[in-house]
């Protein structure tokens, strides 16, 4: 614990270190929020040990717990790391990224699928849990959904109907839209592919799903691992669409790094109206503003052309990693996010106002 034994927020202050009620850094990267009867529930992964050379890459899935967004109460593991089989897709060293949980209402069990990443080889686990804190038991361990490699991804459900879809990147070619069984626990067979690009950094990556007036957005990263690049927004009227691009959603951001963030969820505020907040992790804290490399540094890696397409690019401690919420704004139907020091929930109007 810090000397602060309490800290407290009155505002969303992006790019800052943030403390939760402890005073401790959170830990919930790749995260999304839960919003359970007014009580919002943050998770993630948990970086907290994660350092160079460690050969720790996430010690689990981490949960915070507020009722007002700006102040968060560390639960703990709410699935905790497999520290005795190496084998296990919760083992530190697997490599366990970007847990997204959604509660189905038909078998009254919370679904939380993970990605798993090693070598050549991205792989799918999925748990399941009878309350949203746990504990949650594997279901279904290390499968390729569709027989494909499966990289970052989102879970959706249909608001009204409560049909789940499940959209990823099929790694270093295309995005996915995949339905999922009626349980959320497997795909059924039937997709549609996106956005077909050749090789990383242009192959999109991290969809951040949201639906907005009857239609359908996703917030996506080109793929430059830990380093930021220009994220890119798609709209669509169905989920399986087709998509139309919609652009740089940071497009007043000079260094084509979308702030230095990468959009990992966009959560709506229940209370508020067309309240859209995009949660952005700063994995890489120090870097310059004026950054703008790491497109063509990744598409050197890609070419084999390049003498020096085995370049290493900087190590980065994502144990430090930071975050960077802000509102998205509507212009014309067009998403776009601009940057903000500061900023506070009550500059926006109440869905009930009193």
């Amino acid at each position: 614990m810090t000397d602060d034994a309490v800290t407290t927020h009155d505002a969303f202050h992006p790019g800052r270190v943030w403390l939760d009620t402890n005073g401790e850094r959170i830990h919930a990267h790749g995260g999304s929020i839960f919003d359970e009867a007014g009580v919002y529930y943050w998770y993630g992964e948990n970086k907290e040990f994660t350092r160079p050379g460690n050969g720790i890459r996430t010690w689990g899935v981490r949960c915070y717990r507020s009722t007002d967004l700006y102040n968060w109460e560390d639960l703990g593991l709410i699935i905790p790391p497999d520290e005795d089989d190496p084998t296990s897709p919760l083992h530190p060293a697997r490599q366990l990224d970007r847990p997204h949980i959604a509660f189905n209402a038909a078998t009254g069990t919370y679904v939380c699928w993970i990605k798993v990443m090693g070598g050549d080889v991205q792989l799918s686990t999925v748990l399941v849990a009878d309350s949203f804190l746990g504990p949650y038991r594997i279901v279904h361990r290390d499968f390729r959904p569709l027989g494909m490699n499966a990289g970052d991804f989102d879970l959706v459900v249909h608001p009204t109907d409560g049909k789940g879809y499940y959209v990823f990147e099929r790694v270093h070619s295309e995005l996915v839209w995949a339905d999922l069984t009626d349980d959320y626990t497997d795909v059924t067979g039937y997709y549609t592919t996106h956005f077909p690009l050749r090789q990383p950094p242009f192959v999109r990556e991290a969809p951040a799903y949201f639906s907005r007036g009857g239609r359908h957005y996703l917030v996506t990263s080109g793929t430059t691992s830990y380093f930021p690049n220009p994220s890119e927004v798609a709209v669509a009227d169905t989920y399986h669409g087709p998509w139309t691009t919609l652009g740089d959603v940071h497009p007043d951001d000079a260094s084509r790094t979308s702030f230095r963030t990468q959009v990992s969820s966009v959560f709506r505020h229940p209370a508020k109206r067309d309240l859209y907040i995009a949660l952005g992790d700063r994995w890489v804290p120090g870097l310059a503003a004026d950054a703008s490399n790491f497109e063509r540094e990744f598409e050197r890696m890609f070419d084999p052309d390049d003498p020096e397409r085995d370049l290493v690019l900087p190590t980065v401690d994502t144990s430090v990693a930071d975050y960077a919420w802000l509102p998205i704004r509507f212009d014309t139907g067009v998403p776009r996010i601009d940057w903000r020091d500061e900023w506070r929930l009550d500059e926006f109007e109440d869905v009930h106002p009193s």
